[in-house]
C-alpha cells in the first residue's frame, strides 16, 4: 500500500487512510515502522506510535531491538533481525535519499524485497512510496545525501511520484510543472510513473493494484498522453 502524505488537511497521521490501512493489513495489528527517512527517528517514531495506537494498530520501532542499533551508526544484523521479526512493513516519509542510503547501509533491500515477497504487508508513505519501485529517479526530494545507487525495492515495474500536483492554469510561475518533470524521465527512460495525488494512495496484492482516496491519481507512459486513475484495477507489472 502506498500512501502519498503522512497528514491530510485537518487530520492526524495517517487518519485519511487508516480504515484502508487495516484493512489492508488483514487480522494484523502490530508493524515494525523504518524511520529512515528522517533525521529525528525517535520523533518520526512517537508521531507514527501515539496515532496509530489509537486506532488499535501497535508500531514496533528499530530501538526496540536495540542490541547495538543505534540512531548515529546502527547494527545490520540488528536491524536484519527487525525485519526478519515483522508482521508488516511501515516504512515513513521525509528525505527519499536518505532512506535509500540507509537501507543500502544496514543491507536491508534484499531482505525486504524478500520479505514482501513471502507475503508480509508493504505500507509506504511519501519516501518509502519512492523506495518501493524499481528505482528513486521520479522523487521530489534533493539529494541530501548520496546513495549507492537509485535503484530500490523494484516490488513492481511502475516508478512512483507522491505529492502530484497537477497545474496551477492561475499561477504565474514559470518552472517546470510536475507533469514536465516526468516527461524528462521519460526521455531517458521508460518505466510508466504513478502520479499520486494528495490524499491518495495505491493498494496492490498479487500484481495488481488499486487507487484508493479522495483525490486519486495520475498514471504516465512513454509515448502516452497522462491517464486518470480514478477506478479498476491496472497491472503493476505490466
Amino acid at each position: 500500500m502506498l500512501v502519498s502524505n503522512s497528514f491530510s488537511h485537518g487530520k492526524g497521521y495517517l487518519e485519511h487512510c487508516v480504515e484502508d490501512i487495516k484493512l489492508f493489513l488483514g487480522g494484523i495489528r502490530t508493524i515494525t515502522f523504518i524511520p529512515f527517512a528522517q533525521h529525528d527517528w525517535a520523533a518520526a517514531e512517537k508521531i507514527a506510535k501515539e496515532a496509530l495506537a489509537k486506532f488499535g494498530i501497535a508500531v514496533r520501532t528499530m530501538p526496540d531491538y536495540n542490541l547495538g542499533f543505534s540512531y548515529t551508526g546502527g547494527s545490520s544484523s540488528t536491524a536484519r533481525r527487525a525485519i526478519l521479526d515483522a508482521e508488516a512493513f511501515l516504512v515513513g516519509g521525509g528525505n527519499t535519499f536518505r532512506l535509500l542510503e540507509r537501507l543500502y547501509r544496514f543491507g536491508l533491500l534484499n531482505v525486504i524485497r524478500q520479505r514482501v515477497d513471502q507475503g508480509v504487508p508493504y505500507i509506504g508513505v511519501s519516501a518509502g512510496a519512492n523506495v518501493a519501485g524499481p528505482t528513486i529517479m521520479t522523487t521530489n526530494d534533493m539529494p541530501i545525501v548520496y546513495p549507492q545507487s537509485f535503484a530500490a525495492l523494484n516490488l513492481f515495474s511502475y516508478q512512483i511520484n507522491p505529492h502530484f500536483v497537477d497545474p496551477d492554469p492561475t499561477s504565474l510561475h514559470m518552472g517546470e510543472t510536475r507533469e514536465k518533470r516526468i516527461a524528462e524521465f521519460h526521455e531517458e527512460n521508460d518505466a510508466p510513473v504513478i502520479g499520486i495525488r494528495e490524499g491518495s494512495w495505491v493498494m496492490m496484492e498479487m500484481g495488481t493494484a488499486w487507487v484508493g482516496g479522495q483525490t486519486f491519481t495520475k498514471i504516465f507512459r512513454k509515448g502516452e498522453p497522462p491517464e486518470e486513475w480514478d477506478s479498476g484495477p491496472i497491472d503493476v507489472f505490466s
